[in-house]
């Protein structure tokens, strides 16, 4: 990465730590056999592998058993959402602001003749939990809501929805996309009541290409792969040790580095946004001002066209989106923001910075400066 450029893109992706690396390295490169093997060379594999499952469920709260290696959350989302649905006829409720690779599945399954309720939400993202009361029937199989947004940084009620869901006597999944949360903020799978959660590793500085499902006990699943008998037929397929490895190290770092790493990137959003709407104004904040995740800074620039402010920013040596990273190259409006129900100056003139404690005060500093420079730049160029 070129020294000129400001990474603020951290919810895309996080860069992963050299310590990751090292613990990955002997698994990459000589205790390389297959984990499914019964030589001494597969065995060695293996021991790996259930260690990091091990580990990787002691610091979420889960049993060991129910965590099952994916390539990464929209993989864990799918093998959720479309193994807990069941066949047709059926009801499902998803929240209007989940990432594409919840509510893509959602919509595929309501082509196939199921019946699909939107949870609405605030004006700061949050979802209304009244609306899951609204929407639940007895023929309801599944639902989602998120645990943290990745364009606003809303933290949603899940403890609430769960509780609610038992008091209605029936039995619904409900699956929790916790891609932006885990690694982040406490995630503590018994305690939140839910029955499935998603996570990929390379979002708290570990490696891409790995995440996983915590499926809770019990639970009756069904694959959506077929042809082997790795992780008990829930995920048939080689494991990849040396990526497992590096998700619970990175998993292990985050937890014992939370507090002091929440605590520097609040400073740095504080810093951040203070600084923008002194010398960027008007500034508008999209997403909670308080209680969501300090990672996320998601702002519109009334007066500039996102695309043109994206481009700029590249340009100018700052990294940053105007959404997910699985739909921002659409240069269409967010669909959480229109969820928000965000005014259409907002709307189109809003991007997202995001945050990581690798960061400093000085790049943080710097980023500010030429974002605000940018806006001023494009206002001026737009209004003649």
């Amino acid at each position: 990465m070129s020294v000129d450029c400001i990474y603020l893109d951290n919810n895309a992706t996080t860069p992963m730590l050299p310590a990751v690396w090292e613990a990955m390295r002997p698994y990459a490169a000589d205790a390389y056999g297959n984990p499914a093997s019964a030589h001494r060379v597969g065995r060695r594999a293996r021991q790996a592998l259930e260690d990091a499952r091990e580990q990787t469920a002691a610091l979420l709260d889960a049993y060991a058993d129910e965590v099952v290696f994916t390539s990464g959350a929209t993989e864990a989302n799918n093998l959720a959402i479309f193994g807990l649905a069941g066949e047709p006829p059926g009801h499902l409720v998803c929240s209007a602001i989940e990432h594409p690779c919840v509510t893509e599945p959602m919509r595929q399954l309501a082509q196939r003749d199921f019946a699909l309720d939107w949870l609405p939400v605030d004006a700061t993202g949050v979802v209304r939990i009244e609306g899951l009361a609204n929407s639940l029937r007895e023929e309801t199989r599944l639902v989602c809501v998120m645990l943290a947004n990745h364009e606003t940084g809303a933290v949603q009620p899940i403890s609430d929805f769960g509780f609610r869901n038992s008091e209605f006597g029936i039995q619904v999944g409900l699956h929790c996309d916790a891609a932006q949360a885990v690694g982040k903020i406490a995630v503590r799978f018994h305690g939140m009541d839910v029955t499935t959660l998603s996570f990929s590793a390379h979002k708290f500085h570990g490696p891409k290409g790995v995440g996983a499902l915590l499926i809770r006990r019990g639970t009756r699943l069904r694959p959506l792969l077929h042809g082997g008998h790795q992780q008990r037929g829930r995920r048939p397929g080689t494991e990849p040790v040396a990526l497992a490895v590096g998700l619970a190290t990175a998993l292990e770092i985050a937890e014992r580095e939370r507090e002091d790493r929440i605590a520097k990137v609040r400073q740095l959003r504080c810093q951040l946004l203070a600084y923008l709407q002194a010398h960027a104004d008007p500034v508008v904040l999209n997403g909670p001002e308080v209680g969501g995740l300090p990672h996320t800074l998601n702002l519109s620039f009334p007066g500039c066209q996102a695309d043109a402010l994206l481009m700029n920013l590249d340009l100018a040596g700052v990294a940053c989106s105007t959404g997910s990273a699985c739909s921002s190259g659409s240069l269409l409006p967010s669909p959480v923001l229109q969820a928000m129900g965000v005014s259409e100056n907002r709307l189109h003139s809003a991007m997202r910075f995001s945050l990581s404690a690798l960061l400093d005060e000085a790049e943080v500093a710097e980023a500010a400066r030429r974002i605000s420079e940018v806006v001023r730049r494009v206002r001026s160029s737009a209004s003649v």
